[in-house]
């Protein structure tokens, strides 16, 4: 029988709309006494997931195709934000960042960092697509997401999680529902069969190109295989990716953790002798600042040019801005104060560039202005019409 002491089990699933199932979740009890289970599928509009989707298959997220042969319309403006814990920022920045989104309005929204676990029982394999809501915390803590996304700015996306098993890292993935992803997946690998430990990524495919959203692991620092090795995992790892699904235009974007010239920090001589605690690598490359050492560097170019990608900020903004030049910045209070990074990004295909119209960050200055609370300040790609570009060329 129906409960709903099962305290919203569900709502978040793949692409669902919030706001839609907000209003099933609280719909009156029916009189006749019926033990029925409603039809969680009945309103499922039509840029969900295909309803009959289980649970246990493949973690992709199939999309029926538009029918008539036609290319369909495709996004055309993007926002990247590691929000430093989304619930964070839902309860203590949501009206300002709201009001930020509404003057956008852009047509897909890349969260990285959404610190919030992944749904399953302690000891329990986790459903790294939904949200935690077995105990009473986590479900006040889903309601309050919840609430914020449905409200009028936000209605209007299918939401899409991978997340982790506790309340670290994370991603989310917000699409407006007249832009219908061909298939939404959660791993580099080909399959995306499963997703990424941590819930560190989340791929989109659409007609003409493929979004991924990446929260790339920290390169720490030290000769570790939660550091060092790992992070030479995951750009050995993001290397295949580029060069194995070259045959569709790329668009990468998230906080990728890597400054990629002296130009995209604030200070390269502090951040290229950065050390911790006094220890200094082996490996004079992995010296320094995570993010800014050589070896991520040298790697991060790699990746660029096997993959034929542009940096769309960089393509744009050929010198370097003190003002609104990084994305990240450090604690305004302490030996960081003042100093700051470019670490995260839009890098698109070569095939793409002539059509990037503005790349932008849209923080400021060492007091975070335009940063909502994160540490990490959005931004915003937009792209110009695939058509017009062509009837421009034509």
């Amino acid at each position: 029988m129906y409960n709903k002491s099962h305290n919203l089990v569900g709502i978040f699933r793949r692409g669902r709309d919030p706001f839609v199932e907000m209003k099933r979740f609280f719909k009156p009890v029916e009189k006749d006494g019926s033990s029925k289970k409603p039809n969680l599928n009945n309103n499922v509009t039509s840029s969900s997931p295909i309803s009959s989707a289980k649970e246990g298959d493949n973690n992709d997220a199939e999309f029926p195709s538009s029918g008539d042969g036609n290319q369909r319309e495709e996004p055309l403006k993007f926002l990247t934000w590691n929000a430093n814990s989304l619930l964070l920022r839902v309860k203590n920045d949501w009206p300002e960042f709201t009001k930020f989104v509404e003057n956008l309005d852009p047509d897909v929204i890349a969260v990285q960092e959404v610190r919030m676990p992944a749904a399953g029982s302690k000891g329990k394999p986790k459903n790294q697509r939904e949200l935690k809501d077995d105990t009473s915390a986590s479900r006040d803590e889903k309601q309050v997401m919840m609430r914020a996304l449905s409200n009028p700015t936000f209605r209007k996306y299918n939401v899409w999680w991978s997340l982790s098993d506790s309340k670290y890292a994370g991603t989310a993935l917000l699409i407006k529902k007249c832009f219908e992803p061909q298939k939404v997946s959660f791993s580099l690998d080909n399959t995306g069969s499963k997703h990424e430990p941590d819930g560190r990524v989340i791929l989109a495919e659409f007609d003409t190109f493929r979004l991924l959203n990446t929260y790339v692991p920290n390169n720490g620092w030290k000769e570790e295989e939660s550091s060092f090795q790992r992070r030479r995992k995951w750009d050995k790892r993001m290397l295949e990716f580029v060069i194995q699904n070259s045959d569709k235009p790329l668009i990468w974007c998230g906080d990728l953790n890597v400054s990629h010239e002296d130009i995209d920090v604030s200070h390269p001589e502090f951040f290229a002798t950065a050390k911790l605690n006094g220890y200094i690598p082996p490996n004079k490359e992995d010296c320094g600042q995570p993010g800014f050492t050589v070896a991520e560097r040298r790697r991060f170019g790699d990746i660029l040019k096997q993959g034929k990608l542009v940096d769309a900020y960089r393509y744009l903004h050929k010198d370097k801005d003190m003002d609104r030049g990084f994305s990240w910045s450090g604690n305004p209070i302490g030996k960081y104060r003042g100093k700051r990074m470019r670490i995260d990004y839009f890098i698109v295909s070569e095939k793409l560039k002539e059509r990037i119209v503005s790349c932008e960050m849209h923080g400021h200055g060492i007091e975070l202005d335009g940063f909502y609370g994160s540490d990490h300040c959005p931004i915003s790609l937009e792209l110009s019409s695939a058509i017009a570009k062509a009837d421009e060329e034509a």
